[in-house]
């Protein structure tokens, strides 16, 4: 493949994904086509998408590692400052695995696709697995949840119902923003600092929620 040839793929595949996160976001995945989406990364070819992406499914995967390898770099940056997990507070703790969402959402702008096209993943059954495991469980998060577990924990399950409840208010809080971002007219400014708040305000609440959990007498 000659240079010029690949550097036109890496712009059809940035299209197609583009495409896709922002169809699937305002849509959903019932509502939108394989068709559709090369159409709309004005793709002439109606086989692009399958071209490069085989499947509906390595496509959405592609998005996800995208995002999550964008989110992972604002984590390990803030996990360096702060040190191990283990030595954190439990206010820093939460702050890390809240505030890189946060981070992302700003550096994409307004408009932006990203938060509601997750809150879609995550619902849709041949998905929500594979979202889980590569978007919301990178190493450095894993290793935050991991900082959080209580020694002699007597119902693992626990432990999980507690890391979803903070995944789902995380995912589907941004959505409710990105949403309300993009039918307003928000500028740059005022998204980053509307943001900030919703960050702010995730940290506390998953940190009351954490807390409320543990000191219930189960």
């Amino acid at each position: 493949m000659t240079v010029q040839a690949s550097a036109r793929a890496v712009t059809a595949r940035s299209a197609i994904m583009r495409a896709a996160e922002r169809l699937y976001a305002t849509e959903g995945f019932a509502g939108v086509s394989i068709r559709q989406i090369g159409e709309a990364a004005g793709q002439r070819n109606k086989s692009a998408v399958q071209y490069h992406f085989t499947s509906r499914d390595e496509l959405v995967k592609a998005i996800l590692a995208e995002h999550a390898e964008a989110m992972e770099v604002h984590r390990l940056a803030m996990m360096s400052r702060l040190g191990e997990p283990g030595g954190m507070s439990p206010r820093d703790r939460i702050r890390c695995v809240v505030l890189p969402h946060i981070e992302h959402h700003i550096d994409l702008g307004v408009p932006s696709w990203y938060g509601r096209f997750l809150a879609q993943v995550v619902v849709e059954p041949a998905l929500r697995e594979y979202a889980v495991s590569v978007h919301l469980e990178r190493p450095s998060l894993r290793r935050l949840y991991d900082a959080t577990r209580e020694p002699g924990e007597p119902d693992p399950g626990r432990t999980a119902r507690r890391e979803a409840m903070t995944r789902v208010l995380i995912v589907h809080m941004c959505a409710e923003l990105e949403r309300d971002l993009a039918a307003g007219d928000a500028t740059a400014a005022s998204a980053a600092t509307a943001w900030r708040r919703l960050g702010d305000d995730l940290v506390t609440a998953v940190r009351g929620l954490l807390g409320a959990l543990r000191s219930d007498p189960r």
